[in-house]
């Protein structure tokens, strides 16, 4: 796969990225089925795997539980000037009480605390691309929060090359592209709706990146990918996998359409 330009950011990314969520963290998923999150050393020969597949995009959050720490040492062992990297503020994850639990914080304190941690943990002294976490209540986040401020401000600094949301509304999205670089937006034959919201994006010189294309494992790869790509706007679906032949078989799916 060759990478292609992502938007007005200066970035290129490869059309399938690597959701690295099930490296760093195996409770409260959505997945159809379970699966226990690799050992460092497993986790890191992953992360190379992926690259050696060609994938220069790779995404992850604090809420991802290891992931971060776990993505930064493995591009320490491989490093490579060409890799993508996007983390999120505004999620981290826990487990109280034998519970998982998510929290939510979206004031400036936060979210720089956050910033200078992703730093440390990816060993990046600049951070590629940073989308808000959103809670589902996106326009509260937008407009009552610090969150988007402090990411333009990050940006306008140069702690951050690119900034985006990944929310969860129409009308999140649009208020969001007044100040965003990139929009990382849930898209699959099982979640269409936000096609006009790509579609918009494009025309605003928004970058898309797709999550959840296959619906979290439940859909036919070659027909959600399909789908995906077929709509105008699109430039990376983010893939979480911990089988390099699985990805594999979607880069193929990607490039044979």
């Amino acid at each position: 796969m060759d990478p292609r330009p992502l938007a007005r950011t200066g970035l290129a990314v490869t059309p399938i990225g690597f959701g690295a969520f099930k490296i760093g963290r195996d409770a409260g998923t959505k997945y159809p089925g379970t699966y226990r999150i690799p050992d460092e050393d497993a986790a890191v020969r992953i992360v190379h795997q992926m690259l050696d597949l060609g994938i220069n995009y790779l995404d992850t959050a604090p809420a991802y539980g290891l992931s971060e720490e776990r993505l930064g040492k493995a591009l320490r062992r491989k490093p490579s000037d060409h890799v993508v990297v996007s983390t999120k503020v505004g999620e981290t994850f826990g487990v109280v009480d034998d519970q998982p639990r998510s929290e939510y914080r979206y004031d400036a304190a936060s979210i720089r605390a956050s910033i200078d941690r992703s730093r440390q943990l990816l060993g990046r002294d600049t951070l590629d691309l940073v989308f808000i976490h959103s809670n589902g209540d996106d326009l509260h986040i937008l407009s009552q929060t610090d969150a988007a401020e402090t990411l333009c401000d990050l940006r306008d600094r140069g702690v951050i090359r690119a900034i985006g949301l990944s929310g969860k509304t129409a009308e999140g999205f649009a208020q969001s592209f007044d100040w965003a670089d990139v929009a990382m937006i849930e898209f699959s034959p099982a979640a269409p709706e936000l096609a006009e919201t790509i579609t918009f994006a494009s025309e605003r010189g928004v970058g898309v990146v797709v999550k959840k294309a296959l619906g979290s494992g439940r859909l036919p790869a070659d027909e959600a990918l399909r789908f995906v790509f077929d709509q105008p706007g699109v430039h990376s679906a983010v893939i979480g996998t911990l089988n390099p032949e699985h990805m594999r078989a979607n880069i193929t799916a990607v490039a044979g359409g």
